[in-house]
């Protein structure tokens, strides 16, 4: 017999055993509350238009972007974002995507420069 000063006594042990038994045996969890069950879409709900929906790759872009951009005095030009990019120390291939931008175009914040860049 342990003699020692446990924070749980052996039956309250045996209880959480049991209790977690299913989680163990599952990988993920047996009980869940009801407002976490994601609802179904209805009937009635409108269409979303794909082209609304961003894509994890053009967040991706422009969160970088806008981390290399942040401080950027816009409205800019494709020479001036790929001076600051080079000053900042961005990634080679984030600079060359903005050097493939026209350069007569103006831009006018970071979101315009991923849009532009984003676009095939």
């Amino acid at each position: 017999m342990e003699r020692g000063s446990g924070r749980l006594s052996r039956r309250r042990d045996d209880e959480m055993k049991h209790q977690l038994q299913g989680l163990l045996r599952s990988g993920h969890p047996t009980r869940t509350e009801e407002w976490h069950d994601p609802e179904p879409q209805a009937d009635d709900d409108p269409e979303v238009p794909s082209s609304l929906v961003t894509s994890d790759r053009f967040e991706a872009l422009r969160l970088e972007l806008g981390r290399h951009l942040a401080r950027t005095p816009f409205p800019a030009h494709r020479g001036d974002l790929i001076r600051v990019l080079r000053e900042r120390h961005a990634p080679d291939p984030l600079t060359e995507l903005v050097s493939g931008l026209p350069g007569d175009r103006t831009y006018h914040s970071v979101q315009d420069v991923a849009v532009a860049v984003h676009r095939p």
